[in-house]
């Protein structure tokens, strides 16, 4: 059976605002950020995308679980749409959630809600009443992405969601399922980490087996 469903996660930046430390390995209720995704991701799609920093950085994710792959950003210096460039010739569903290593907290139904309500659109991204995008916590059609990257030159992932057929819904609507909207969160600064309380930790560890 054809996969259908694919996740990517990117982990290629650089953390400057972390002074240069790996945020896919913080800790938050004992788990590293990037095991709390795939753990997320299991059960909704068909195969996990690491896309890492450069080839050697790929090492750091062994011992993850077998339905992960990983590959390494191609066009580095672009930041999230070098990323995506890079992850989505590995991608083999039709239709991938892109999320950043620093969210922690995405929650499980939201992403499967995305998956489920694309219907014909491109892609399907939550965008706040100020219009802000979460164009890494968003569903797109591989094929479409795929498209893009070939015939577009701007490196822009806002321009990319903007030339996309893009169905946009307000992140309101998930609070039933996640009252505090602790989906959408990420992690840009080490004072953003130790707000989450006590059982957040910055602490760098390798992935649980």
């Amino acid at each position: 059976m054809p996969v259908k469903r694919s996740a990517m996660i990117l982990a290629g930046g650089e953390g400057r605002r972390v002074n240069g430390r790996e945020k896919y390995f913080f800790s938050y209720k004992g788990c590293s950020f990037i095991s709390r995704l795939v753990m997320t991701f299991q059960g909704l799609v068909d195969e996990i995308v690491i896309v890492a920093k450069n080839e050697k950085q790929t090492e750091h994710f062994i011992g993850l679980p077998d339905i992960v792959r990983c590959t390494w950003d191609k066009r580095p210096g672009l930041g999230p749409i070098g990323g995506i460039s890079s992850g989505i010739d590995e991608v083999k569903g039709d239709m991938v959630f892109i999320s950043a290593c620093d969210m922690p907290t995405i929650h499980k139904p939201i992403v499967n809600y995305l998956f489920e309500n694309i219907g014909d659109y491109d892609a399907i991204i939550p965008e706040w009443e100020n219009t802000d995008l979460e164009p890494l916590h968003a569903v797109y059609k591989v094929s479409a992405v795929r498209k893009y990257m070939t015939l577009q030159k701007s490196l822009s992932l806002r321009d990319m969601v903007n030339s996309l057929n893009t169905k946009r819904v307000p992140p309101e609507m998930f609070r039933t399922v996640d009252p505090e909207l602790e989906s959408f969160r990420n992690v840009n600064t080490l004072d953003e980490l130790l707000a989450m309380g006590p059982e957040a930790s910055f602490r760098e560890k390798h992935p649980e087996k």
